[in-house]
């Protein structure tokens, strides 16, 4: 088994539609991979831009067959419970295989749908993912 760093690049998002009664919206992501969370900055557009890096450890083969990042996007509230605005799902078991065997692999950044708990097209995430074997 091997042992490394996930680096999750979330550079923007556009298109997400909020539930707010006054229109706005301020969304952030939780970013999950294998039990490990972690949570960018709220914008304060619908339109955001990041450009945060998250750092997670990553096993490679290692227990459970799940190789996926989730990106949950949410809209911060104020006074009652944040909404979800919709999620989507990297695939990343390629990335690590090929890190492991060459040190590091990298997928660019690129957009990925945000669908919504009715299934239906909520916006795009733009979001780049690396891994780097440890010792390298």
């Amino acid at each position: 088994m091997a042992i490394g760093i996930l680096e999750v690049n979330l550079v923007n998002g556009k298109g997400f539609r909020g539930k707010d009664i006054l229109g706005g919206i301020d969304p952030y992501v939780l970013i999950q991979y294998k039990g490990q969370e972690q949570k960018s900055s709220v914008a304060k557009s619908e339109s955001p831009v990041w450009n945060e890096k998250f750092k997670f450890q990553a096993e490679y083969p290692g227990s459970g067959g799940d190789y996926k990042i989730i990106l949950k996007v949410m809209d911060k509230d104020t006074f009652s419970a944040d909404d979800f605005i919709g999620q989507a799902t990297i695939y990343i078991k390629d990335l690590l295989a090929f890190g492991v065997e060459n040190g590091k692999s990298e997928i660019w950044p690129q957009k990925y749908s945000v669908v919504g708990a009715n299934l239906k097209y909520n916006g795009e995430i733009k979001v780049g993912v690396s891994f780097t074997l440890e010792g390298h």
